[in-house]
């Protein structure tokens, strides 16, 4: 199963400006945030991530609920919490 995890952007790479760094409680990845040309994106917006790209500019409060959400789904959300340690786009 593959799930959209809400991520705070920390950092937007230099010279990669499609390119950002996230924390997923904790974890850390660089993702692609090029489909969100059109969204103002910076450090300390909220994206739904999923496999390695933003897909969508939400705010602090979806995003806690929807990690609240996706902490119940168990087993299907650690993994994908691990799939997300150990992939790496950079």
């Amino acid at each position: 199963m593959c799930l959209g995890i809400p991520g705070e952007i920390v950092e937007i790479k230099a010279g990669h400006e499609d390119l950002a760094i996230v924390d997923v409680l904790g974890v850390r990845r660089a993702i692609n945030i090029g489909l969100l040309e059109a969204d103002r994106i910076g450090v300390g917006d909220w994206v739904l991530v999923h496999v390695g790209f933003a897909m969508s500019k939400i705010d602090e409060a979806e995003a806690a609920a929807t990690l609240e959400m996706l902490k119940g789904l168990g087993q299907a959300y650690t993994d994908e919490l691990q799939a997300l340690a150990e992939s790496d786009i950079t």
